[in-house]
């Protein structure tokens, strides 16, 4: 199999145009269990390996909490639903790993901020999203059917005690009845 044939078989259709410098959001489906959400992970692209073949990879860095955190997405992962490009800046490296040593102001980079905005989505992923809000739905619906299930038994108990309560206020009436 041809290089070109594979990377139409297994890789994605829509190729972000992403740069170091950029801004970018990055929309990563989570399992957790049985369930599937989706998570934003928003940084600066640091660096941008092997180009946009299937082994191409992106390095995202952030500041979160006070701590740098990177994370490296492969380009053509089918667990990545949606590439967004919030800001650009203009840079002259290629690997921008010295971003990692600056604090403060010298890490904002002064000059022309570029606003191409752009978006790369796949096309299965409304359906996914679809089937992930389907899924919420019918946990909050077993959920409230549990909840519903767990207020009736409550409401047959309290029936049950405020019975045996008028009861027992019944037997002590007619004791105090006798012992005048």
């Amino acid at each position: 199999m041809n290089t070109t044939d594979l990377i139409q078989q297994f890789g994605k259709k829509k190729i972000p145009d992403i740069r170091p410098g950029d801004t970018v959001k990055i929309h990563f489906k989570i399992t957790e269990g049985g369930k599937t959400r989706i998570q934003i992970f928003e940084g600066l692209c640091i660096a941008l390996k092997h180009g946009k073949g299937l082994d191409g990879t992106i390095k995202l860095r952030k500041i979160s909490g006070g701590i740098g955190v990177e994370r490296t997405f492969p380009l053509h992962s089918p667990l990545i639903s949606k590439f967004e490009k919030v800001k650009s800046i203009p840079v002259r490296k290629a690997k921008l790993y010295f971003v990692r040593d600056l604090v403060g102001k010298k890490k904002t980079k002064k000059g022309a901020e570029i606003k191409e905005y752009g978006m790369w989505e796949e096309e299965l992923t409304e359906e996914e999203l679809a089937k992930i809000e389907e899924e919420k739905a019918a946990a909050a619906a077993k959920k409230k059917e549990e909840k519903a299930k767990k207020q009736a038994e409550l409401d047959e108990k309290f029936a049950e005690a405020k019975a045996a309560h008028e009861e027992t206020e019944a037997k002590e009436e007619i004791k105090e009845e006798k012992s005048k």
